[in-house]
């Protein structure tokens, strides 16, 4: 009784077991079907990532019970018969032929991470053995070997032994599969198939003799998987959508299971993608990209940058949320503010020529102007001297407005007012704001709150209020009207409404889109915002725009149909009142009648460019600036008498010398008046 006394207290001073959901486990990002995108280490350095039983495939468990435990669901942590078995195996050999451990009685050793070598620390692990099947169910002390268990290096866990040598998830295995990950706990460092591949082929085939002599496999099934090769190389642990989980990870650190709202194939689809365009680009250029279902809000892809780990390209830096300059993709939101407000309808007519208001001088990407055009061409044509003008009727404050309606907070500098200059790149968001702002087009003016996370995950966020973004008929004429940009060739891409931008110098390229369900933003640059001479959202973003709805599917989600107030008017004439835009006439000091003035150099001036250093007077060619003001444009340049190849339609001039010495500079205006100035290079 004294044996039996003792016993009972050496059990009552055990410590509890831990709960299940106490355990360290490594952090998962799921998508939206619970697929994994990525995995961290736990907080002691092990991938251990959280398992249900529901989740193994049933031919592991059999093969598992059928090895380790038979009577798993009949002891109550120790076969007594199994003991005697052990016992009496190892008299008559003389060794060990079998041991008597119970999968409960393995779990008691992992959660102790004691050896058991001594008959004390073999006691005790009978006690707590005895304790968990008190304490838990045999499906959570399964669960617990399951998450537990040692399979080589700080592989620990059934899940993180699949992904780790067989690139997969346990949900599904092939016998020789299932056999190696019964077999690996049993000794993991020694037989470690990437370097001892011949030890962990010997356990895996001792498994599968196993299985057949207990039914669960067939002696042909067995013999089939025997002559399986073992892999010798460990799979790299996903790591997709990389910024994203980082993001979640951190905001929400408290948290193992995050549920995103990606979708793991196009997350997929769209890396990959990603990394074979990047690879024309010299480094440090980046791309990234967001898609989302416009519809409910749910963003289905993003990606921050190519890869991760390319420090060349600054990978850890996530320029889905890097606040850049839009360049031109504003401009559908202030045509249709236009729209709205009764300026004009996509057939106005609008004069494209050189424009000064309140001392701002907006001047088209390729320095020319197109005349007199519709609103339909000139959003087409991107061109920025009508939308500034349309953007001054409409009021800079108001489009600001109405971009946070679409949910976003444009960044301005410090104290300052909007300006006509954010028609043209002049503030700044991010790639996610875009296709926020886009989202709202995309549903007729109707905003909607973009979203990552599935539950709670810590975002914070501002509700939407009701206030539409656009009118209906308003966004449609937007929608209709980018919707004839050109598209890929073939039937692939359809039906999609794009604009480009490109940030002044050449900083960012953008393109940003959508059909009737999805939106998608590309954006291409240098993370560090230093120019890429060329590169513009026409020729950079815009192809990987159309290849993203390829791979969204063959088929386009047409848009939407036109609203009935726009049916009902498409046939008719565009009203007296409205066949010029109602902008305010504006006639540029450049192209008034005042006088015809060189402003820079001033005459007389005697510049030195230290072109006498090299002791001639062949002067290196220097760039040298006019600067004129008043006349009527064009402009022609002069230097010496001889005509100069440059822009009519601007008020500088560049020109290199040739030669040192006096030099007489000369412009003419459309109507034939002068302006002459004298300068002595030096």
């Amino acid at each position: 009784m004294a044996g039996v006394a003792k016993v009972y207290r050496d059990y009552e001073a055990l410590a509890l077991p831990p709960q299940i959901s106490d355990l360290p486990v490594s952090v998962v990002v799921l998508d939206r079907d619970d697929r994994l995108l990525r995995a961290f280490t736990s907080q002691d350095e092990k991938w251990r990532l959280p398992v249900e039983l529901d989740n193994v495939d049933p031919l592991y468990l059999k093969m598992l019970l059928s090895f380790e435990d038979k009577r798993f669901y009949q002891h109550s942590g120790i076969d007594v018969r199994a003991l005697l078995r052990s016992v009496l195996q190892s008299i008559q050999s003389g060794r060990i032929v079998s041991g008597g451990s119970t999968l409960t009685m393995q779990v008691a050793r992992l959660l102790d991470e004691k050896p058991t070598k001594s008959l004390k620390r073999k006691y005790q692990q009978f006690l707590k053995a005895v304790q968990l099947e008190d304490t838990f169910s045999k499906d959570d002390i399964l669960q617990v070997y399951l998450l537990r268990a040692p399979f080589g290096g700080n592989i620990e866990g059934v899940r993180a032994a699949s992904l780790t040598w067989f690139g997969k998830e346990p949900t599904r295995l092939t016998p020789a599969e299932a056999a190696l990950l019964v077999a690996l706990p049993q000794s993991p460092e020694t037989r470690r198939p990437d370097r001892s591949p011949e030890n962990a082929r010997v356990a895996r085939n001792r498994v599968l003799a196993r299985a057949v002599s207990a039914g669960v496999l067939s002696k042909d099934v067995a013999d089939s998987a025997a002559v399986e090769p073992v892999r010798t190389r460990r799979f790299a642990m996903p790591i997709l959508a990389a910024h994203e989980s980082r993001h979640i990870r951190f905001r929400t650190p408290q948290k193992t299971v995050h549920r995103l709202t990606l979708d793991r194939d196009l997350q997929i689809r769209m890396e990959n993608m990603a990394r074979r365009k990047i690879s024309a680009y010299p480094a440090p250029i980046s791309m990234a990209i967001v898609v989302a279902d416009h519809q409910d809000g749910e963003i289905l892809a993003s990606v921050g940058a190519p890869d991760l780990l390319d420090d060349s390209r600054a990978g850890h830096v996530d320029m889905t949320r890097a606040i850049r300059s839009p360049g031109s993709t504003l401009k559908p939101f202030i045509y249709g503010l236009a729209f709205e407000e009764g300026i004009g309808v996509p057939e106005s007519l609008i004069v494209d020529r050189p424009t000064e208001i309140g001392g701002y001088q907006p001047a088209n990407f390729d320095k020319a102007y197109q005349g007199t055009v519709t609103l339909r061409e000139a959003l087409q044509l991107s061109l920025n001297t009508p939308a500034i003008q349309l953007l001054d009727a409409v009021g800079p404050a108001r489009l600001l407005a109405r971009l946070k309606r679409a949910g976003i907070r444009p960044v301005l500098e410090r104290g300052a007012a909007p300006g006509l200059a954010i028609g043209l790149g002049g503030l700044g968001l991010s790639l996610r704001d875009l296709t926020q702002a886009y989202s709202a087009l995309a549903r007729g003016g109707e905003p909607v709150l973009l979203s990552i996370c599935r539950g709670e995950c810590g975002q914070v966020s501002e509700a939407l209020n009701s206030a539409r973004v656009l009118s209906d008929k308003a966004a449609w004429h937007v929608g209709d009207i980018l919707s004839e940009l050109p598209q890929s060739s073939g039937e692939a891409v359809s039906q999609v409404a794009y604009k480009t931008g490109t940030a002044y110098g050449f900083r960012d390229a953008w393109a940003v889109g959508y059909d009737g369900r999805y939106v998608a933003a590309i954006w291409i640059g240098r993370p560090d915002g230093s120019p890429v001479p060329g590169e513009t959202g026409s020729s950079a973003a815009v192809p990987l725009l159309l290849e993203v709805f390829q791979k969204l599917g063959p088929e386009r989600v047409p848009l939407p149909e036109a609203p009935a107030s726009v049916s009902a008017l498409s046939a008719a004439p565009v009203p007296i009142a409205l066949q010029y835009a109602r902008v305010q006439k504006r006639i540029s000091r450049r192209n008034g009648a005042d006088e015809l003035r060189i402003t820079f150099p001033p005459d007389g001036a005697e510049m030195d460019l230290g072109l006498l250093q090299n002791g001639n007077d062949q002067a290196p060619e220097v760039p040298l600036v006019v600067k004129v003001s008043g006349g009527k444009q064009p402009y022609s340049l002069l230097i010496n008498g001889s005509p100069q190849k440059t822009n009519g339609f601007d008020n500088q001039f560049v020109w290199r010398a040739e030669t040192v010495g006096f030099t007489n500079v000369t412009v003419l205006d459309a109507d034939g008046r002068s302006a002459r100035v004298a300068v002595e290079l030096k």
